[in-house]
């Protein structure tokens, strides 16, 4: 005879994890489904370890950047250290996340679930039954028309190298190229990014980007625009990367070719079809409030729906509440997204909230755009720092920011508080009258709108 649950959560990273342990404690027999580690990507293969290598990049640069300034002696990377210092951080999460759902009373499942109807899912060979379903699966990273394409590595896989080679070449010119390619110049590698658009981290302001590429010439990292991936042939110890650039063939070697052009929603091997829930290529098709158009029955969040929210952990998480509250309360909540917040951890970083430039001018609104590079200013003199920017879109009409855009040492955090400003409707003024604690980054802001 099937178990039968009130809620079964496929994925056990932030989409699936604050549904299942909201509805366990209010009383739902909840079980919580992963065909991998328990934990989900951000902490175990994403955000969380990729930002401590970050932290040692940013130390190398830091002290390279102040050399002649009062700071003398050669720094670097140990690789095989910190990658056993980043473990640290990974390697519990798993046994610390099953207990955690213990604890709450779920019933943890490793395997990967399949539908066989619309309130049946199949895991190793067992059938179980819910009244409802969370699809919060997560992603995987995108399938590419390259002859070779087994030779790619993936970001899990780069963030677990016990060496780091002398040469990589990254196939895309995304978050995951960008950030992995500073970390491993700073940690002695040579290091090139072969993308195939005009322009690379397209989701970002064009002008902070340039100025962003002007740095990665600085610490030699080559990016080359226009160019596709056409194949991947070992040969020994190498890889030589065959590739079109406008039509022109090129060709690039190094010993590891790395994957950074995209991902796509795991719930491929779901049988879907089976439980009548229709997807996109994005991901699960839902209304309002995350519930599936085709099985009422069933929810989805995080990278695996196909929704107006960005696929980042945070919104993961908001999307996760916004599951539980229906479930436990009836569809009531909807999924209205706030300003959602970004940053992309090269060294620098930058971030955005809001709209572009371009995405507020299309949209009719009359702005006033403020644009200035701000290696000049105190905050990135007394760090000796070159590359640092911002710019702020203001509508002329109500005095609220649009849209900001942050280089620079703390990009990460200043926008946060862009952010608030928006999420509560304050108008650019407001900013600019506050007081701030100073010398702090933030308390540029005033001189940003």
């Amino acid at each position: 005879m099937a178990k039968h649950f009130d809620l079964i959560v496929i994925g056990t990273g932030s989409g699936g994890s604050t549904a299942a342990g909201k509805c366990a404690t209010a009383g739902w027999k909840v079980a919580q489904i992963d065909s991998r580690p328990f934990g989900g990507t951000c902490a175990r293969r994403g955000c969380d370890p990729k930002k401590v290598l970050v932290g040692a990049a940013e130390l190398i640069d830091w002290n390279l950047r102040m050399k002649g300034h009062g700071i003398s002696g050669a720094t670097s990377i140990d690789w095989q250290e910190l990658m056993e210092f980043k473990r640290t951080f990974t390697q519990p999460v798993p046994e610390n996340r099953e207990k955690g759902m213990e604890r709450v009373g779920i019933t943890p499942i490793h395997g990967r679930a399949s539908f066989v109807d619309e309130e049946t899912i199949e895991v190793n060979g067992e059938t179980l039954k819910a009244n409802n379903f969370l699809i919060a699966a997560g992603a995987k990273p995108a399938p590419l028309p390259i002859d070779g394409f087994e030779h790619l590595i993936t970001s899990t896989q780069f963030l677990e190298l016990d060496e780091l080679p002398d040469k990589l070449i990254f196939v895309g010119g995304g978050y995951i190229s960008f950030e992995f390619a500073f970390i491993a110049a700073l940690a002695g590698a040579q290091v090139e990014i072969l993308h195939q658009g005009e322009r690379p981290l397209e989701g970002f302001d064009a002008d902070l980007v340039n100025i962003l590429l002007e740095r990665t010439g600085e610490l030699n990292i080559k990016v080359h625009l226009n160019t596709e991936v056409k194949s991947v042939t070992k040969d020994g110890n190498s890889y030589r990367v065959e590739a079109s650039q406008k039509g022109n063939a090129q060709t690039y070697t190094g010993n590891l070719v790395i994957h950074g052009a995209g991902r796509v929603p795991d719930i491929d091997n779901m049988q879907l079809k089976e439980g009548n829930v229709e997807r996109t290529k994005e991901g699960i098709k839902v209304n309002e409030y995350l519930q599936s158009i085709s099985n009422p029955n069933v929810y989805a969040a995080g990278d695996a729906v196909d929704s107006n929210g960005l696929p980042l952990t945070p919104v993961a998480g908001f999307e996760s509440h916004v599951v539980a509250s229906n479930l436990l309360d009836g569809n009531h909540r909807k999924a209205e997204y706030p300003a959602q917040p970004t940053a992309v951890f090269t060294i620098p970083p930058l971030a955005m909230v809001g709209l572009t430039e371009q995405q507020a001018r299309d949209a009719g609104n009359d702005i006033e755009v403020n644009f200035k590079k701000t290696d000049e200013w105190y905050s990135y003199r007394r760090t000796n720092e070159s590359t640092a920017a911002f710019k702020t879109i203001i509508n002329k009409e109500t005095g609220h920011i649009l849209g900001a855009h942050i280089l620079g040492s703390k990009a990460e955090e200043i926008i946060n508080l862009f952010a608030m400003a928006m999420n509560q409707n304050l108008k650019a003024t407001a900013l600019k009258k506050m007081v701030y604690a100073y010398p702090s980054h933030a308390s540029d802001i005033p001189y940003m709108v």
